[in-house]
């Protein structure tokens, strides 16, 4: 009896490396780290202006909650504080040194 063939998927190559997705509140946070790290002075504030500029036209209308999340796990970090209007954030004294 002749002997089977045994064919595999992967025919001897090296299988690829799957990286792992990045999230999307780990995206925003990097976008406002980003920003800062260009403007890093203790005190910086990012304006409402600057927080549409910068992140808000990045993201789909979808990632509003991972962008909520994103900030209030910034700031539970202690990297900035929001204001009062609940969207200008100030780079705080921890923050400037995180992201140098």
């Amino acid at each position: 009896m002749p002997k089977k063939k045994i064919y595999h998927a992967n025919k001897g190559r090296v299988p690829k490396k799957i990286e792992p997705e990045v999230s999307a509140k780990e995206e925003i946070k990097a976008m406002f780290k980003s920003w800062f790290k260009k403007n890093n002075t203790a005190g910086q504030v990012m304006t409402k202006q600057d927080v549409i500029r910068n992140v808000l036209t990045k993201i789909g209308p979808k990632q509003d909650g991972d962008f909520e999340d994103a900030m209030k796990e910034l700031v539970r970090e202690g990297l900035f504080e929001v204001q009062a209007d609940g969207v200008t954030l100030v780079l705080t004294q921890q923050g400037a040194e995180f992201v140098k």
